[in-house]
């Protein structure tokens, strides 16, 4: 699968924070009428500098994997806070190119615009990738917040500096909630509904980003069992 360079890798320090300002002002939110017929989730492991960069590809109405692909390497950069898209998009996009078919939305095991300056892995991805996208965290990052229900598809919505960035969303009933945000091409509503769509009856997390973390933890287990076979 192709991809749209925006900006060169690695990147200097003293130019990230300016490359997340000037992407914000090109975000777009607009509602996401349709029903997704394949539907991605990204996500990736780590073993010190080791990391496996994992893509499934999902049916979004059967939940039936329909592709896989991954990205092994060895990391340089550093983790910084706020910054995580310059460390990972390198391995993303490696494996991306491997991806055969084409998804509708990408969902990734992360934030969108639920990060301070609105540029998380979710949204800075999505201006290469060129598809709508979807960060969901298990984690709070900021925000504020009413106070949430306990049922499930309950949600509410968060905010900072009085701006909505995302949405924090019980799953499952009774069960401690996810974190929702935009990545970009569509509206929170309908990435909070299509999150709903995804989650299946074992795991708070939708079933697409659930594969993408028990994947991205086995291949990276497997290839240091044995990295010239994996």
């Amino acid at each position: 699968m192709q991809y749209k360079t925006i900006h060169t890798f690695p990147v200097e320090e003293e130019k990230k924070e300016s490359i997340q300002i000037d992407l914000r002002k090109q975000l777009v939110t607009t509602p996401y009428f349709h029903s997704p017929k394949i539907v991605c989730g990204i996500d990736l492991a780590y073993k010190e500098n080791l990391a496996a960069a994992v893509i499934v590809a999902m049916d979004h109405s059967t939940h039936e994997i329909v592709e896989l692909v991954y990205h092994v390497e060895e990391v340089m950069e550093s983790y910084v806070p706020g910054m995580l898209a310059f460390r990972e998009l390198p391995l993303i996009l490696k494996a991306w190119e491997k991806l055969t078919i084409e998804p509708d939305v990408v969902f990734f095991d992360g934030n969108g615009m639920l990060h301070p300056r609105r540029m998380g892995i979710a949204s800075h991805a999505s201006f290469f990738l060129q598809k709508p996208t979807i960060g969901i965290a298990k984690t709070y990052l900021l925000g504020d917040h009413k106070p949430l229900g306990l049922k499930q598809g309950e949600y509410e919505f968060m905010e900072d500096q009085g701006e909505v960035i995302g949405a924090i969303v019980r799953t499952q009933t009774g069960v401690k909630p996810v974190y929702v945000s935009i990545g970009n091409y569509l509206a929170l509503e309908d990435a909070i509904r299509l999150s709903m769509e995804q989650v299946g009856k074992i795991s708070r997390l939708p079933e697409i980003v659930r594969q993408a973390d028990i994947y991205s933890r086995k291949i990276l287990r497997e290839y240091m069992q044995s990295p010239k076979t994996i």
